[in-house]
C-alpha cells in the first residue's frame, strides 16, 4: 500500500490502477500453470496481491480527491462493490471450478481482472485536491499578478510529489493507526468462525451458506445508509465511527448467545449492518484527520499499519478458540478488541477538540486588542 500511494503521488492514480490490473491478472493467469507450491505463492499470492494493492489503494484515494462535500457518500457507494462481489461471485467461482477445474477457473478469473484496467482508464487525473481546497480561500481575496500565482502552484505541486513518511510523528495519525490495528484484528474473525459455529449448533449446511448471503446484503445496506447519513453532516464523522464500532462490538458480544438458526441470523445481520457502516466512514475519518494534502501518503501508511492487525487477529483468535474449546471465544475476543479500539477513537477526538480550543483562544486576544486600544486612545484625547 505505501508503494502504491507513493507511485500515485509521483505519477497518476490512473497509471497505478492499470498497472495493478495487469499484475493481478498476470498472477492469476500464471497460477494456471500450477508448477508447485512455491510457484503458486509467487503468482496467485505475491503477484496478484501486489496487483490488488496497486488497484485498490488508488481507487479509494481518488474517490476522496473527486468529492469534497459528499465524500462520505461517495466512499460508501464505491466500497459497496465489495458486498456485490461477496454476494454474487462466490457462487460463480464455485460454478467455474466445477465446470473448468481450478486451473481453468484461475485463467478465467485472470481474464475478468483485466477489467480493472478498464476502470483505471476511466479515472480522469485531477489537480491535487489540496491545491483545489487552497484556491477556494485565494478566490476570496483580490488576485495578485499571474506570474506569482503560477509560481506558487508550481512549488505546491513539486512539494506534493513526495511521499510524506513524517505522518508517523503526528499524534492524531498514530492514534488512528492504532485504532486501525485493533479494528483489523477483529474484522477478520467473525467470517472465520461463523460457519464452524453454526455447524456446532447443528444447523444444516444449506442454511449455513445463507448466513454469508445475509451478511453481504445487510453490509451493502449499512454502507449506503451510513454514507447518506454522514453526508448530512449532522454528526461528526469520528463520533459516527465511534458509535458504529461500539455497536459492532455489542453485536459480537451477543452473537455467541444464539442457539438456533433464527437467532444466529439476526445477530449476524446486526453485525453485518454495523460493519458496513464502519467501512463506509472510516476512510472519510482518515481524510479529516490528516487533511487532503497528505491523504495519499496517509492512506498507504494506514493500510500498511492496519494490515498487521489483520495478520495477527485470526491466528490469535484461533489460539483462544483452541484453548477454550469453544468457537464463541473467538467472537468475545473480537468484541473486546473493538471496545479497546473505540477508546483510541475517543482519545483522538479529545485531542482534536483540545487543539481546536487552543486555536480559538490564540485568536481571541488578536480580535480584542483593537477595541481596547481605540478606547485607550480616546481617553488620551
Amino acid at each position: 500500500a505505501p508503494v502504491a500511494s507513493s507511485l500515485c503521488v509521483r505519477y497518476t492514480h490512473r497509471a497505478v490502477v492499470i498497472t495493478g490490473g495487469l499484475l493481478a491478472s498476470s498472477g492469476m493467469a500464471l497460477g494456471f500453470l500450477g508448477i508447485n507450491m512455491v510457484w503458486m505463492y509467487a503468482t496467485t499470492g505475491f503477484l496478484q496481491g501486489l496487483g490488488i494493492s496497486f488497484s485498490w489503494t488508488p481507487a479509494i484515494s481518488i474517490v476522496s480527491h473527486y468529492f469534497s462535500k459528499k465524500r462520505a457518500l461517495a466512499n460508501a457507494i464505491a466500497s459497496a462493490g465489495e458486498c456485490v462481489f461477496a454476494f454474487t461471485f462466490g457462487p460463480f467461482f464455485q460454478w467455474l471450478i466445477s465446470q473448468y477445474g481450478w486451473r481453468g477457473a484461475l485463467l478465467i478469473i485472470g481474464g475478468i481482472q483485466l477489467n480493472i484496467c478498464v476502470c483505471g482508464v476511466l479515472m480522469r487525473p485531477l489537480a491535487s485536491s489540496c491545491l483545489l481546497e487552497a484556491s477556494c480561500s485565494e478566490t476570496e481575496t483580490p488576485p495578485v499578478n499571474s506570474s506569482s500565482r503560477i509560481n506558487k502552484e508550481d512549488k505546491s505541486s513539486i512539494m506534493h510529489k513526495t511521499f510524506n513518511w513524517m505522518l508517523v510523528r503526528r499524534m492524531e495519525f498514530v492514534l488512528y493507526a492504532i485504532f486501525g490495528i485493533l479494528a483489523a484484528m477483529s474484522f477478520f474473525v467473525p467470517p472465520l468462525f461463523l460457519v464452524p459455529l453454526s455447524y456446532s449448533l447443528g444447523i444444516n449446511e444449506s442454511w449455513t451458506a445463507s448466513l454469508l448471503s445475509i451478511l453481504a446484503v445487510v453490509d451493502f445496506a449499512g454502507r449506503l445508509l451510513c454514507g447518506w447519513y454522514a453526508n448530512l453532516h449532522i454528526t461528526k464523522t469520528v463520533h459516527l465511527l465511534t458509535m458504529t464500532i461500539t455497536l459492532i462490538s455489542t453485536s459480537l458480544m451477543l452473537l455467541p448467545l444464539a442457539n438456533n438458526y433464527l437467532s444466529l441470523a439476526i445477530f449476524t445481520g446486526f453485525y453485518g449492518f454495523f460493519f458496513g457502516t464502519t467501512v463506509a466512514v472510516h476512510i472519510t475519518v482518515l481524510a479529516d484527520v490528516v487533511g487532503m494534502t497528505d491523504f495519499d501518503s496517509a492512506l498507504g501508511l494506514f493500510m500498511l499499519i492496519r494490515s498487521t492487525g489483520g495478520f495477527v487477529g485470526p491466528p490469535l483468535a484461533s489460539l483462544i478458540v483452541d484453548m477454550a474449546g469453544d468457537y464463541r471465544a473467538g467472537f468475545y475476543m473480537a468484541g473486546a478488541t473493538l471496545v479497546l479500539s473505540a477508546v483510541f477513537l475517543v482519545t483522538l477526538d479529545q485531542l482534536q477538540q483540545r487543539k481546536e480550543r487552543g486555536r480559538q483562544t490564540n485568536t481571541k486576544p488578536e480580535k480584542s486588542t483593537l477595541p481596547y486600544s481605540s478606547i485607550h486612545f480616546l481617553k488620551l484625547q
